[in-house]
């Protein structure tokens, strides 16, 4: 008798069908199949349900079928346990191993409260919605810049001069059904001169042309190949400019300078080429020399605000007035 196994003595209310033997409620055996667990249970629940119990009142009114309901909620509390495979191997190990308590506890809630949609869906489905707002916004942005541009007096008398070169601003006047209005006209004008500054101006920085394969959803799915591009990137800067000493060539150098500059590429290519002339001169990429061209350029930076009107006159406010500063006039 001691060597039998108690498996009661591991069941609590809170787990599965409680103190009762799932198998017993549903009065079969633990080596029966799915179909035999289903058969029993529509049986049970034919017998049981609330709406279909036909029994006699125990005890007084009602109590027969209270009893009816709380035996069909336990049936189905049965059922929802083997049903499922995973599921019913955790409750045959619970009844084999009633001593591991904690373990059964993280086991039944972790799969109670464990989301109906996979996560990986919903990790996909909200990363390729950023990637559609992203997409669109930097669309947006840089609707925004080409507008602006084409407003400017200069890129807009460049870009109607090479639009009237090409013959695109010198077409004959339409006559009759054919004949446009001048909205018609100025619009159609007005699209050319964007088309000539979208395609002869670059824009950098954060209103630049957008491109697919900057979007999260390409950044993540190419993440592998950037990683294995920038390690065989930086062996051969280890191998080439450590180990066998080679001197840094231009585009070397202007890396270095950027590192120190603590600046983005897209910032470091919106730069004018004489500014990365004048880094290259001055040999920005020793660090010694470039801690001397960014203290002058702290010292530039104090010598213009020293100068700037506004500035002086909001030092003169804080010296004088200042937030928090009692005075004893009445307005």
């Amino acid at each position: 008798a001691a060597l039998l196994p108690r498996p009661a003595r591991g069941l609590t209310d809170r787990l599965y069908c409680g103190r009762r033997v799932c198998y017993e409620v549903l009065g079969v055996s633990r080596q029966a199949s799915k179909a035999e667990i289903a058969r029993a249970y529509r049986q049970l629940a034919r017998q049981y349900h609330p709406d279909r119990y036909r029994g006699e009142p125990a005890g007084g009114e009602g109590g027969g079928a209270q009893a009816a309901h709380e035996k069909f909620l336990l049936i189905a509390a049965a059922y929802e346990t083997l049903k499922d495979e995973e599921t019913r191997k955790d409750y045959d190990y619970m009844l084999d191993h009633p001593e591991e308590y904690y373990r059964h506890y993280y086991h039944y809630y972790s799969r109670r409260l464990a989301p109906k949609v996979d996560v990986t869906i919903v990790i996909l489905v909200t990363v390729c919605a950023i990637s559609v707002f992203q997409f669109f916004s930097w669309w947006s942005s840089y609707n925004e810049a080409i507008n602006y541009l084409a407003s400017v007096p200069k890129y807009r008398i460049q870009a109607t001069e090479i639009a009237r070169q090409q013959g695109l601003l010198n077409k004959t006047k339409e006559k009759g059904k054919n004949r446009r209005s001048k909205e018609e006209i100025r619009e159609e004008e007005e699209e050319i001169i964007k088309d000539i500054i979208k395609n002869k101006i670059d824009i950098k920085g954060g209103y630049q042309k957008p491109k697919i394969y900057d979007i999260l959803l390409f950044q993540i799915l190419l993440a592998p190949f950037y990683w294995c591009k920038y390690v065989v990137w930086y062996c051969w800067w280890i191998y080439c400019f450590t180990i066998k000493g080679q001197e840094y060539g231009a585009e070397e150098k202007l890396y270095i300078i950027r590192r120190y500059m603590k600046m983005s590429q897209s910032q470091f290519d919106s730069l004018e080429d004489h500014q990365k002339e004048t880094f290259l001169e001055r040999q920005l990429w020793i660090r010694e020399n470039y801690e001397v061209y960014k203290q002058e350029q702290e010292e530039e930076l104090k010598k213009k605000m020293a100068m700037d009107p506004r500035w002086k006159r909001y030092r003169r406010w804080m010296k004088n007035e200042g937030p928090g500063r009692l005075t004893f006039i009445d307005d």
